[in-house]
């Protein structure tokens, strides 16, 4: 088909004008595109409207046959509505009559036997009294035996239970749906309430047969037009039939015919009863026409015939397009690389360079092709050595990997970049030339060189440390890192690395377990992002070196992807010996305290030992005047003796237990028991609090665990409390009846973490503010005689058990009643309660 030229158009006749200069404005090639679109668009929508047509007439018939459905639905729903609400006025007649006492169950056999008779759908009445007890019932006879109930039967738990007590609440008819059994169809049930002197007297159940009430209660018309089914409030069908899809297969057509159907509830029973009728097919629909299909075939062959034509057409256009795209294509993809590429001939000619090389060297295309050796992008002072890679090129000599050189920039400036040469081969397999493609590699020799000096300074920090380095992979003795110090120390090999994670505990177990050849070897390390894994910190000595070290490992990838090991080593001898020290000093100063509590509380003891001696000499002298007179007995003598053996006994108790609490000796922490501590501890202040005249009370909690301390420490740091509770009263000058200090032992949780409160309470003047915030601090006292170091050793030795100390005023309103010393210690994991007495209160 030939172009048809614009001035071919007619210029007279009902085109307008602006069409006509549109037509004319279009390039010959478009005027042949609209000119073959055309014919196939008219037959497109003379298609497009005979099928609107046909699908308008049959909406319009699908709209006359639902609202036929409909009407005869609601006809059929209204007839059924009357049987039922017959029904239940009946069986309302039937309960006003038994509610007024004159209907009894024969009777109401009677009346149920004549309406079942004379209504096929009644199938069984039973008259239920307020105990759930049927009092008569009948049934219809196609009942099958199990669903009988027999009169004096007690009804089922859970049969009915929820209506039934719907009716009795609502005192109303109330309608429900049983789930069928293996041997019945589905059921309808009534039940309507009965009234006893304005009580609840039972109901009367009336049940229908579901398809019963489908048979008799639509009409026989509606039934032969509709396939009329009756559903419940899930959709399911109780009785009656229904329509399948008339077209399966093709439900995603928009033509494909659809059932007619229409539903509504049945009134009374609501929303859980539903009539549904669907509507038989009686014609062919618009598939089923042949008009419809002869146009469709028409339409369609006149369609093809002119796609067909406008195809050929355009094939003679589709090679020059290809080749005009192609060759677009491929210039745009050079032009678009980054990538330098240069074309040689066999004699060493540029024959060809894309926009990068021109790009990079800034050299256009004019000023490259044609040129020969020595090229313009040659530096002047490696032109010899590029020459002669040239030759090596030009000869095949061409090195796998690329070389890398030094390329001018037309302005002067130089950069790296790296050559890639390779044979440039025709469309025959002839050689005709040399492609090169170059790179530039400036920025990533700039960054290598910049990672080389990192490693340097990496490597530099890492061997000046004062702490050894290394790292090793698991399960191998291969040494992957060590520092200076670590060379220093265990030399070049793995032993050191291995020596410390073994002595520190570190190392991973393995199974040796034949059974466990398919155990993970790894089970057990972290299976996060190993560089944030937590790292494991231990203290050891290492005999070799004679030091001890702070050992820290933590678990990495190693840059081979192997997992790996890095253990820190950090000289701690130095901590060790003062931290010794530091201790010896501690204990020293806890020995020295206790002789300084002693050496006050001397006239105390001697008091409390004076009672006895003085007791013993009387006993004594008494039996020697006696003896010499001759006016004792045998039992006498014994009896005096033994009081004076218990007198002796106790002085030589308070003499032992002076000495025990005084005594210096090494830390020695043992599970103890709470009560012991404080026995001990109250034997030995309460000297101190009578010589006051200072009542004392204590609490301490029953079944108590046991905890992880040295018991002569906490022993005495509540003999501290306690002698300084007597000492505040005292200089607060308190009258007898407020000379008290009380002390409490209970359990707590603090922070999550179950612990036991020791607390001292005194009715003393307080401490005044600048006195709170200096109560601690070493040689810092209130008293005159003091020394200042009491307070200060009792919470050392508080936090050294890993607990905590605190003090605090007791306010009366805005006076001061008293203050409460208290600390607390954790409770050992590993101890268990104290079985013992009930907790008590103990007055001095």
């Amino acid at each position: 088909m030939q172009d048809s030229p614009a001035s071919e158009l007619p210029s007279e006749g009902p085109i307008p004008d602006w069409w006509r200069h549109w037509w004319r404005r279009q390039t010959p090639t478009r005027q042949d595109r609209y000119a073959m679109l055309a014919p196939l668009a008219a037959v497109l929508l003379f298609l497009a409207a005979i099928v609107s047509a046909f699908w308008y007439l049959r909406l319009e018939e699908m709209d006359r046959e639902q609202e036929a459905v409909k009407r005869d639905v609601e006809y059929a729903q209204q007839r059924m509505r009357l049987r039922l609400l017959e029904r239940q006025e009946q069986l309302m007649r039937i309960a006003r009559d038994i509610s007024n006492k004159e209907v009894d169950a024969e009777e109401f056999i009677v009346r149920a036997e004549s309406m079942i008779a004379q209504y096929p759908e009644l199938l069984m009445l039973t008259w239920i009294d307020e105990r759930r007890k049927i009092t008569a019932s009948y049934a219809a006879p196609s009942l099958h035996s199990n669903q009988i109930r027999a009169s004096g039967e007690v009804l089922r738990p859970g049969e009915t239970e929820t209506m039934y007590s719907l009716a009795r609440d609502l005192q109303q008819p109330v309608y429900s749906q049983p789930a069928a059994g293996p041997d019945s169809s589905g059921l309808l049930q009534l039940h309507v309430p009965l009234a006893d002197q304005g009580k609840f007297g039972g109901v009367i159940l009336g049940e229908y047969s579901i398809d019963g009430l489908l048979r008799y209660g639509v009409p026989a018309e509606i039934s032969a037009k509709y396939a009329v089914a009756l559903l419940d409030g899930k959709n399911r069908v109780l009785a009656g039939t229904s329509v399948p899809p008339r077209n399966p297969a093709g439900q995603l057509l928009p033509w494909a015919s659809q059932p007619n159907d229409y539903e509504v509830p049945v009134s009374p029973v609501g929303n859980g009863l539903i009539v549904r009728a669907q509507a038989y097919r009686t014609g062919l629909g618009v598939i089923g026409s042949g008009l419809f299909w002869l146009v469709g075939a028409l339409s369609a062959m006149t369609a093809w015939m002119l796609i067909a034509n406008w195809r050929h057409t355009r094939r003679r256009m589709q090679a020059q397009q290809a080749l005009m795209a192609e060759t677009n294509f491929r210039r745009a993809m050079e032009n678009s690389m980054l990538t330098g590429m240069r074309a040689l001939d066999m004699h060493g000619r540029i024959t060809y360079v894309n926009a990068a090389f021109c790009q990079m060297t800034q050299w256009s295309e004019a000023e490259l092709v044609g040129r020969t050796p020595p090229f313009p992008y040659w530096p002047e002072e490696d032109r010899d050595l590029l020459m002669a890679r040239l030759e090596d090129e030009l000869k095949g000599r061409t090195i796998q990997g690329g070389f890398q050189v030094r390329v001018k920039r037309k302005d002067g400036t130089l950069f790296d970049a790296r050559l890639y040469v390779s044979r440039l081969v025709d469309a025959k397999g002839n050689q005709t030339g040399w492609m090169t493609s170059m790179t530039d590699i400036t920025e990533p020799t700039r960054i290598r060189e910049q990672l080389q000096a990192s490693h340097e300074r990496f490597t530099t920090v890492l061997e000046a440390l004062d702490a050894s380095v290394s790292v090793a992979p698991l399960g191998s003795e291969e040494l992957l890192f060590a520092n200076k110090l670590y060379r220093l120390w265990f030399g070049g090999r793995a032993g050191g690395h291995l020596q410390m994670v073994a002595t520190a505990g570190m190392s991973q177990p393995r199974p040796n377990d034949e059974s466990l050849d398919h155990v993970d070897h790894f089970v057990g390390l972290p299976t996060n992002t190993l560089t944030s894994a937590g790292s494991e910190n231990a203290e050891i000595f290492v005999p070799e070196l004679g030091k001890w070290l702070e050992v820290r490992s933590r678990y990495l990838n190693w840059v081979d992807g192997r997992l790996a090991q890095m253990v820190i080593a950090t000289d701690i001898t130095a901590r060790r010996t003062a931290e010794e020290l530091a201790a010896a000093q501690a204990e020293r100063a806890q020995s020295a305290s206790r002789l300084i509590t002693m050496g006050e509380m001397a006239s105390s003891v001697a008091h409390e030992l004076n009672q006895p001696l003085t007791a013993i000499t009387n006993y004594c002298n008494g039996l020697v005047s006696r003896i010499k007179s001759k006016q004792i007995s045998e039992d006498d003598v014994l009896a005096a003796l033994d009081k004076t053996a218990r007198q002796a006994q106790r002085a030589g108790q308070i003499i032992q237990r002076i000495r025990t609490f005084v005594k210096r000796s090494e830390p020695n922490r043992t599970l103890s028991d709470i009560n012991v501590m404080v026995t001990e501890a109250l034997e030995l202040a309460e000297i101190e609090l009578r010589r006051r005249n200072v009542r004392l009370s204590h609490y301490v909690a029953a079944r108590l665990p046991h905890l992880m301390v040295d018991p002569i420490l906490i022993e005495q740091v509540l003999v501290n409390l306690l002698r300084n509770a007597a000492e505040a009263i005292e200089q607060a000058g308190r009258p007898a009846g407020r000379r008290s200090v009380e002390m409490r032992v209970v359990p707590k949780q603090i922070d999550e973490q179950a612990v036991v409160e020791f607390s001292v309470l005194d009715s003393g003047q307080g401490l005044a503010p600048e006195v709170m915030e200096r109560l601690y601090e070493a040689f810092f006292s209130t008293k005159a005689e003091g020394m200042g170091i009491g307070l200060n050793l009792c919470r050392t030795i508080v936090e050294s058990h890993q607990g905590r100390m605190q003090a605090e005023n007791i306010y009366n309103g805005s006076e001061v009643a008293g203050c409460r010393f208290s600390f607390w210690i954790p409770v050992s994991g590993a101890t268990n309660p104290i079985v013992g007495k009930d907790a008590g209160v103990t007055i001095t």
